[in-house]
């Protein structure tokens, strides 16, 4: 049987390599045994083609990029071991199917962008073990990206078609340490989450109920301080309706850096592991879920952006509202002028958001249609929303109340309160109760590069309490 034959899971720690660990490696001893083993298992199968998936290739926040080219080399110079040298050939043909099974799916992915050229330590330190043992074969290196983990998967759907359709026999290598954050004296202190990221990823790995990957928030990986669980997605699609025999080889992380080796081998197929298909499907009726329950604030919001994703034309207040829409909305959307902040978001992520910060428009029903126009299509940080996108979307408003001068850091609560930062002609401005924004530090950190403030620029402050509506 060709195509995707086997994969394994490996962190990749410069220090291991004994020209750089100099000693130190042999406190991950366990490490080094389940790499050799992993190394060895790996030649067994003689693969043709082995991908390298690598949290420190080139990486883009919406694209996914694979290495071009004939091959390239690298060396560990930057751990002081310039000895230590690597060359690698890429299988361009395998590169080329990818691409173009990636495109016909509208899956963002393709060899545009190369910022590096050299190998890179998350690709250097697999091959280091791997060339021990096998040397004849060619590598697909791809780098990760900033899209949802659901894209990761797809992406591991392509690798595997990419290898049935070239009838190749290809292993994949997942290059990913886990948690950075296990120890104080680590490398990024101590955080309860990494401890409990480690025992929940090593108990999905190790097990292959690759389902559960999609579980974990993405404000949970980055306070875990991980760096493998997209590689890890990725490699898990390529097992798609795959049954899988797993073997977990070790587990460590005395640095404070979790490491973990597992092997993953194809049995046979399983159209029960269809787990990207399931979470959509299950994502599908929690949206409609959600949008059963949404009020007439939100209801207004995404009907002007469903018009205007659609006709190109904006909602009107005066004649052009749906009569049960009408008769819902309360007298204050007529008649008061407040701020308001439409947000968008898709699979997790923010996919828009725009808003004021004083009224602009004629009345709050106003302000919500011209804002909500303005974060599906005006965000500059965003592509405008396509038609297809729609039913993906969760919308929430924020009507925002008065705002009022304070005096100190120590006046405002990042549940309670949103911030405006001020500095002479700049001004910014960080909604309250955000994801991933737990301190009053980070909250008026990130309204201050909003602004374009410097860190340590002094500011003045504001504080405004909002009415947010799902």
């Amino acid at each position: 049987m060709n195509g995707i034959l086997a994969a394994v899971m490996v962190p990749h720690p410069p220090l291991i390599v004994a020209e750089v660990g100099r000693g130190e490696e042999k406190k991950i001893q366990k490490t080094i045994e389940a790499y050799r083993e992993a190394a060895e298992w790996i030649t067994a199968y003689q693969p043709e083609a082995i991908v390298i998936l690598s949290p420190h290739q080139t990486m883009y926040a919406d694209y996914f990029h694979i290495s071009p080219g004939k091959g390239a080399k690298g060396d560990l110079g930057n751990f002081r071991a310039g000895n230590v040298k690597f060359e690698v050939s890429y299988d361009m043909d395998f590169v080329e199917e990818l691409c173009l099974l990636a495109n016909r799916r509208g899956l963002p992915a393709g060899t545009l962008g190369e910022r590096e050229k050299k190998l890179d330590h998350g690709t250097m330190v697999p091959l280091y073990f791997l060339e021990q043992f096998y040397h004849d074969y060619k590598t697909v290196r791809i780098g990760l990206s900033g899209l949802p983990l659901v894209r990761h998967y797809e992406l591991g759907e392509c690798i595997k078609e990419a290898a049935a359709r070239l009838n190749k026999k290809t292993v994949i290598i997942a290059s990913g340490d886990l948690s950075h954050r296990l120890k104080e004296d680590g490398p990024y202190g101590f955080r309860e989450e990494g401890p409990e990221y480690d025992r929940s990823i090593m108990k999905v790995m190790g097990t292959g109920d690759f389902s559960e990957l999609f579980s974990f928030s993405e404000k949970f990986c980055d306070k875990a301080g991980e760096c493998g669980h997209r590689s890890f997605t990725i490699m898990a699609g390529a097992f798609d309706q795959t049954e899988v025999k797993v073997k977990q080889l070790s587990y460590e992380g005395p640095f404070g850096v979790g490491y973990g080796v597992c092997t993953f081998e194809a049995v046979g197929e399983n159209s029960a592991r269809n787990f990207r298909q399931q979470f959509e499907e299950k994502e599908r009726l929690r949206l409609a879920g959600l949008r059963e329950k949404e009020d007439v604030y939100v209801r207004l919001a995404r009907r002007t952006i469903e018009k205007y994703i659609i006709s190109g034309r904006k909602l009107q207040m005066q004649g052009d509202l749906p009569k049960e829409l009408r008769k819902e909305m309360p007298e204050e959307m007529f008649e008061r002028r407040a701020g308001a902040f439409v947000s968008i978001r898709k699979d997790g992520q923010l996919r828009g958001c725009i808003g004021t910060i004083q009224a602009v428009q004629s009345c709050l029903g106003e302000e919500i249609i011209e804002n909500a126009v303005s974060a599906s299509v005006r965000d500059p940080r965003f592509s405008p929303i396509e038609p297809e996108e729609l039913e993906s979307l969760v919308i929430s408003v924020d009507v925002l109340g008065e705002t009022e001068k304070i005096s100190s850091p120590e006046e405002l609560d990042t549940e309670r309160y949103g911030v405006i930062v001020t500095k002479g002609r700049r001004r910014g401005l960080l909604l309250p109760n955000l994801e991933g924004i737990d301190t009053v530090e980070e909250q008026i950190a990130i309204a201050k590069q909003k602004a374009g403030i410097g860190a340590r620029e002094e500011v003045e402050l504001e504080r405004f309490e909002v009415v947010r509506h799902y």
